[in-house]
């Protein structure tokens, strides 16, 4: 099909696929992102990462800012891969994330 059949052919195929994709709920909480992925080197201080309310996290954000750190979970820095190693985190979970550790 071409012309305008063909665009409303297309049309139909576009919203019958979107109607029938799974919608796939993202959950910005900071405490399950933490626990499920950060927690993991964080809680011992596994290759330097700073432990939620130590001296050395402290420092660390006052050295970068709140919004340093927060940019350095996204980016990764040394042995800490961006988004903690699971690239399927979105900028707002890592944020949720960082924001629960100041939290401790």
């Amino acid at each position: 099909r071409s012309g305008e059949a063909g665009a409303a052919s297309l049309a139909e195929a576009q919203a019958a696929a979107a109607a029938a994709a799974p919608v796939v709920e993202v959950v910005v909480d900071g405490p399950t992102v933490y626990g499920g992925l950060c927690k993991t080197c964080h809680d011992a201080g596994v290759a330097g990462a700073p432990i939620p309310g130590s001296e050395d996290w402290a420092a660390r954000v006052a050295e970068r800012g709140v919004d340093g750190v927060i940019q350095t979970a996204i980016n990764g820095l040394n042995a800490m891969p961006p988004r903690g190693g699971d690239p399927s985190l979105t900028d707002e979970q890592v944020q949720a994330a960082v924001e629960f550790m100041l939290e401790q």
